[in-house]
Order: C-alpha cells, then structure tokens, then sequence
C-alpha cells in the first residue's frame, strides 16, 4: 500500500536489524567497561602511588586516575550514541548508517589495540628502569596482586567480543540487501482507474469559487441553477408567447400581430399576405 506521497512502504532487511542489535550489544558492553573501571579505578590508583612513590614519575598515578574517570565518561556517551544510531539504521536514514561506518572504524581501532595491549600484560610500556623507577614488570605484578583474579580475563573476553560484534554490525550494513533498503525510493506514478472519481480541490485562498452561470433560453435550467430569466424579444419582431412585448421604437412601425394557433387544426399560421387588387 502506498502513501499519501505515493512512495511505498520499505520493509527491513534482516541484516539491518541484526546490524543494529549487534550495535546494541557493543552499547551494552562498553557500559560493562564502564561499572569495570569504577570499581577497579581506585585500587588502580593506589598501586601505582606504592610503585612510584620518590621517583620522578610519581604523579603518575594522578594522571592515570584521571585518564581512567575520562575513558568512563566517554564509554557511557559511547554506549547512548551506538544505541540512537542503532534505533535510526532501522528507519532507513542513509546519514546515520554512515556516521556508524565513522564512529565503528574508530572504535575498532581503539578496541583492537586495547585488546593488543591486554593479552601483552603491558599496562606501561618500557622494561627495566634505572634509579629508584621500578620496572614495568613490578608494575604489572603488584596491579595482578592487587586487582581480582577475575578481572583480566573478563576484560580480555569482553574486549574480544565488542571487536567482533562491531565488526560484524559494519559489514551488515555494507551488503546489498542493505543498501537497497537505505537508497532514497523514487515515487511511483499509478495510472488512474477508469470511472474512479477525481478528487475535489478548494480553491485557493483569496479567491472566490466561479459563480454559476444561467443557461441559455429554450434550454432547461442545470440541477442547483435558478432558470434563466426571460429576455425580450429584439426591436421589430413579435414577442414569443408568455414573453413581455417589446415597447415600440419611435419612427418605427409597430410589427404586425400573429394570429394564435387555430383551434380546429392546432396549427400555428403567421400571418397572410396582402391580397392584390
């Protein structure tokens, strides 16, 4: 069935919904890292004050507190945004499927080397350090001492799992089920049914519908018209019966009268002529 503007309606492809519940779970999983890294910041934190305290490197631990409550933030804004655009793929709107493809390209960069980083055990980069800077190594066992057995698999698995589902949500929406479905449809002309009625238009402000005109004499009046009013007949000619006689032209010769029908015959005779003498 089409609409008012005669385009008709589009269905969904299965791969744009499966796209946009892909994009729901990556949502879902970036607010996991969200409620993760709340947990885990302040804990964080005081490790890193232990490691560094007297070095050179000892607001270190600030600056990571402060990057680690940034990346929250970010996840949480991260997380609403792949839901709208979730919500406005499934409409069909073009603009919003390819801000995904921008938003998706980034986030697969970020995710794939924190995923890299994660399974290396490298929270800090460098070996061993000289002076009273400890190495990355004691960094990364007192961080494994301090935090949860459970929480480096658990990062390590959501990780993988955000990289693929939002791999997969790019690639739905790139095949061509999709792409017909987010191409802007061309209205269709249908041609009109035989003795289907056209429809009836106002008219246009400020001007007044056409007056109705009176039909012709000797005609019958239009359904809706009033009859048309009797005109007199033209100077020198006889009046037609049930009509006012015209008043005579001065300097002009009244016209001859017209006998009536004969009653005998029902015949209407004009009038005879002159005889000779």
């Amino acid at each position: 069935m089409a609409d008012a503007t005669g385009t008709p309606p589009r269905a969904r492809p299965g791969v744009v919904t499966t796209s946009s519940w892909l994009l729901i779970l990556v949502a879902a999983i970036q607010v996991v890292n969200l409620i993760l890294t709340l947990s885990t910041i302040g804990t964080l934190r005081e490790v890193l004050q232990d490691a560094y305290r007297g070095s050179a490197a000892e607001q270190v631990a600030d600056v990571t507190y402060g990057i680690g409550i940034a990346a929250a933030v970010f996840s949480l804004l991260l997380a609403i945004g792949l839901v709208v655009l979730a919500l406005l793929n499934n409409r069909g709107m073009n603009g919003a499927r390819i801000t995904t493809w921008v938003v998706g390209g980034l986030l697969l960069c970020c995710t794939g080397g924190g995923l890299v980083n994660n399974v290396a055990g490298g929270l800090t980069n460098g070996g061993s350090t000289g002076g009273n800077m400890p190495s990355s190594q004691e960094v990364q066992r007192r961080l494994e001492e301090a935090l949860p057995s459970w929480y480096g698999p658990l990062t390590t698995a959501l990780g993988l799992l955000d990289l693929l589902a939002l791999l997969a949500a790019l690639i739905l929406l790139a095949l061509p089920k999709a792409n017909e479905f987010f191409r802007k449809p061309q209205p269709i002309w249908e041609p009109p049914v035989p003795g289907a009625a056209y429809p009836s238009y106002p008219p246009a402000p400020g001007y007044p519908s056409a007056p109705g005109y009176p039909p012709a004499p000797g005609y019958p009046s239009a359904p809706g018209y009033p009859p048309a009013p009797g005109y007199p007949p033209a100077p020198g000619y006889p009046p037609v019966q049930g009509q006012p006689a015209q008043p005579p032209v001065p300097g002009q010769p009244p016209a001859p009268e017209q006998p009536g029908p004969s009653p005998e015959s029902g015949e209407r005779r004009g009038p005879e002529p002159p005889s000779a003498s």
